[in-house]
């Protein structure tokens, strides 16, 4: 079997990427996975990151070259909004949280949105293979990004019908809105 055929089943579950720790899992070498790319048959995206133009046209592989690009980043805010279904937002840029101690070494795409925060175990879920926010978590985001009554209210209220938040998640967004709130009206707003 060749290692394009050994690497497919890591692009199908990666939204049709692969990185070269996927190559060596499959047997392959640092100089196997660049001949491939140098006849076409991968498409070098970036440090270590492959996509495989066969699985072109996933809906979600933007998503997953955002992911790869940087480990440890978990989908958040307008991003989190629109893939959860909860809010009607038509995000310019992927966004995405990494740890505050995380520091990027290389210039990262302009279609990236990076923010800072700490994220617990609570606050991580997954979407069809790929690292997001919690819809209390996305909203909580939302609300203290300022992105409008309109979009929160709304993300709110979507996600209680479809009973996605906990009471603790349904606390946690009061105390941002109030806290947003507040900071607004002690600044003259």
């Amino acid at each position: 079997m060749t290692l394009y055929r050994r690497l497919l089943p890591y692009a199908a579950e990666q939204h049709g990427y692969v990185t070269s720790q996927d190559v060596r899992a499959a047997g392959g070498t640092a100089m196997a996975v660049v001949m491939l790319a140098q006849r076409g048959v991968l498409e070098h995206v970036g440090r270590g990151i492959y996509r495989v133009p066969e699985l072109a046209g996933d809906r979600l592989a933007q998503y997953q070259e955002a992911l790869l690009r940087l480990p440890g980043a978990v989908l958040s805010h307008e991003t989190a909004l629109d893939l959860l279904d909860v809010a009607d937002v038509n995000p310019r840029r992927v966004h995405v949280t990494l740890p505050r101690t995380f520091r990027a070494r290389k210039e990262m795409p302009l279609w990236l949105e990076i923010h800072r925060a700490g994220l617990g175990p609570d606050d991580v879920d997954h979407y069809e293979g790929l690292a997001i926010t919690t819809p209390g978590r996305t909203i909580v985001d939302a609300i203290t990004a300022h992105l409008g009554r309109r979009v929160t209210d709304g993300a709110l209220e979507a996600a209680t019908r479809r009973n996605l938040l906990s009471t603790a998640d349904e606390l946690r967004i009061a105390a941002a809105s109030a806290a947003v709130r507040e900071a607004g009206e002690g600044s003259g707003r």
